[in-house]
């Protein structure tokens, strides 16, 4: 057996909750990385089982999404964006002082195993805030060589994301996006619909008929 019975237990409510356990195939992936930092063929297996679909399935799904890892990573994962609006603002000199500070080429790791420079993409869809990065899936923008270098400082104290942890989703010791804090994109928050005094609060006021039946 290869995942702790806490991960299982989480495997198994998200297949309790879909009408058709395939449907859990992506949260049970990221339970298993959240325990063992990676997909491994053994895991696979045993989400399959769980779930009871075929291993086939399972892999399918891990080796399409670039978020689930099928080789050992460094604690922290950074992604760089070099499309035209990150180009235009400085990707460029970004990538360069990356690869200098990190001591690695994009898809290599740290000597230290603190990052792994996953790789350039072509858009990040931060082009409002370019240059951009995306670090343990938290958006960085408007990116200066210092600013990466305190990005990256902070990082290097910080705990493995998946370690000790199988909650479904996405790094879950990260801190949440909740401020706008210079470079950092918080969450959108939809905003209410305004009160009106016509149709009282968070209804729209009905449109006008036209025609006779409207005068």
């Amino acid at each position: 057996m290869t995942l702790q019975a806490e991960t299982r237990t989480a495997i198994e409510r998200a297949r309790d909750r879909y009408p058709h356990p395939r449907s859990a195939i992506l949260p049970s992936l990221w339970a298993a990385q959240h325990e063992l930092g990676l997909i491994t063929p053994d895991a696979m297996s045993e989400i399959a089982a769980i779930l009871q679909v075929t291993p086939s399935e399972v892999e399918a799904v891990s080796t399409f999404y670039s978020m689930y890892f099928q080789h050992p990573h460094g604690r922290h994962e950074v992604i760089v964006c070099i499309n035209v609006s990150c180009a235009l603002r400085g990707a460029e000199g970004i990538v360069a002082h990356l690869e200098r500070t990190l001591g690695c080429a994009s898809g290599e790791t740290t000597a230290d195993g603190a990052f792994t420079w996953s790789s350039t993409v072509e858009c990040l869809g931060g082009c409002g805030g370019a240059p951009t990065m995306q670090v343990d899936h938290h958006f960085q923008e408007n990116l200066t060589p210092a600013r990466v270098d305190q990005i990256l400082g902070a990082l290097r104290s910080e705990p493995t994301p998946h370690a000790g942890g199988t909650t479904i989703g996405p790094a879950p010791t990260e801190p949440p996006l909740t401020t706008s804090g210079a470079g950092e994109t918080p969450l959108t928050t939809p905003k209410e619909p305004e009160q009106s005094a016509i149709t009282g609060p968070g209804t729209k006021k009905p449109a006008k008929r036209r025609g006779k039946a409207g005068q």
